[in-house]
């Protein structure tokens, strides 16, 4: 069994993958014979560690070059030949779907031009796998694949361990979720929902190793614990609903938990995205959660009226149009949202700390980091459950 975990978590099965999808990696002799080299973005250098009172420490840099696929001499750009520029573009397509651009624009969408209620379940089963996942990643510390022989698509991330992989993880938890939850809200076949359920979450999974982020066990552990998770959480939805909902307590332990769990997660020996990246989900869906509760003590809550499950909205240009101005209009708010209260709030705790405006190593500290993701990140979600669909209502586009 241990044999197998090894060759599942070794970086020649993902380059063979890499190489069977026509993501060559080139060899520094053919540097200069005409192939497509890897563009600017494409620079496999870890993050820089900061330096000075407010940044954490790092002894052990060179250590973790290599556990990440760096040598000792730190990670070089990576050159690179395509072949198959069609699963290229459908892999680093797929691959966006796990990141904040998608989660700030797509999963608000279902909420404006869909259901409210939907988008509600996948907030709460998002924050749930994430939350898990990258604690796991944090607890196990074990390292992403190694460059050579793998090629490394994406940056941001390098300095994060890698099991278990919670682009995996969010896609199969979404992709299900929503399976499951629209059954009694939509009318469509259920066949055809599987499909794109199982198409989508095997796209993402699949791009993770065709990016060279992940091994093919980060992927399967993620897709597995993300489906356990769904599997033992899916009786108690409806009591969670009603809770959330409904109860006295509901808004105070939404935003007091998120924001604790956010302060007491694990410090690691040096600074990397994930403690950043959970205090993000966490505030968004703190946001959320005390949205949706207002919105029900208010008596407007925007979701579906009628016999359910309602037919699919017809798609008419009229439709179509509306919807694109929601979207629209939607992204701007939370967009804005976000900038506005991020500028606000380090601007506060730069005054409060003493710290130069201009270090901006500083919001790597978890004292200003922490607190002004979380304010942010819940302005977004109060925001979007709030009062983005009552200025719809207001402009005559709901």
């Amino acid at each position: 069994m241990l044999e197998v975990l090894t060759y599942l978590h070794g970086p020649e099965l993902v380059a063979r993958f890499q190489r069977r999808c026509g993501l060559v990696l080139v060899e520094a002799a053919h540097h200069n014979q005409g192939r497509t080299r890897a563009p600017a973005h494409a620079d496999n250098k870890p993050r820089v560690q900061v330096q000075g009172t407010w940044d954490h420490q790092d002894n052990n840099s060179k250590h973790r070059n290599m556990e990440n696929g760096c040598g000792a001499g730190g990670c070089s750009r990576p050159q690179y030949e395509v072949r198959n520029w069609l699963l290229h573009f459908l892999f680093l397509f797929s691959s966006a779907l796990g990141h904040e651009i998608f989660y700030i624009t797509c999963l608000p969408c279902i909420h404006w031009n869909l259901d409210p209620f939907l988008c509600r379940r996948l907030v709460n089963i998002w924050t749930l796998v994430m939350y898990v996942g990258q604690m796991m990643k944090d607890v196990l510390k074990l390292p992403r694949p190694h460059s050579p022989p793998v090629v490394k698509l994406e940056t941001r991330v390098s300095a994060e361990y890698g099991l278990p992989s919670t682009h995996a993880m969010a896609a199969t938890a979404i992709s299900f979720t929503f399976l499951l939850s629209a059954q009694t809200r939509i009318q469509f076949q259920f066949e055809v929902g599987l499909l794109i359920a199982v198409t989508l979450s095997s796209l993402v999974c699949l791009s993770r190793i065709y990016t060279g982020m992940h091994s093919v066990l980060d992927v399967i552990c993620g897709a597995l614990i993300s489906a356990v998770l769904v599997f033992f959480t899916y009786p108690h939805w409806e009591t969670f609903d009603h809770f959330q909902l409904t109860s006295r307590i509901s808004p105070i332990l939404a935003l007091a938990l998120p924001l604790f769990l956010s302060y007491t997660y694990p410090e690691l020996d040096h600074y990397c995205t994930t403690r950043g990246d959970t205090t993000t989900i966490l505030g968004a869906w703190a946001g959320c959660s005390v949205g949706y509760w207002v919105n029900v003590q208010l008596g407007q809550t925007f979701e579906p009226q009628g016999e359910l499950p309602v037919p699919l909205p017809t798609l008419t240009a009229h439709a179509l149009t509306v919807s694109a101005a929601r979207f629209l209009l939607g992204v701007v708010a939370l967009v804005g949202t976000r900038q506005i209260v991020k500028a606000l709030s380090l601007q506060v705790l730069y005054s409060w700390y003493r710290v130069p405006r201009s270090n901006e190593s500083a919001r790597r500290r978890r004292e200003i980091e922490v607190p002004y993701k979380f304010a942010t990140y819940t302005s977004v979600g109060l925001v979007n459950s709030i009062l983005v669909n009552r200025v719809f209502f207001l402009l005559g586009l709901l």
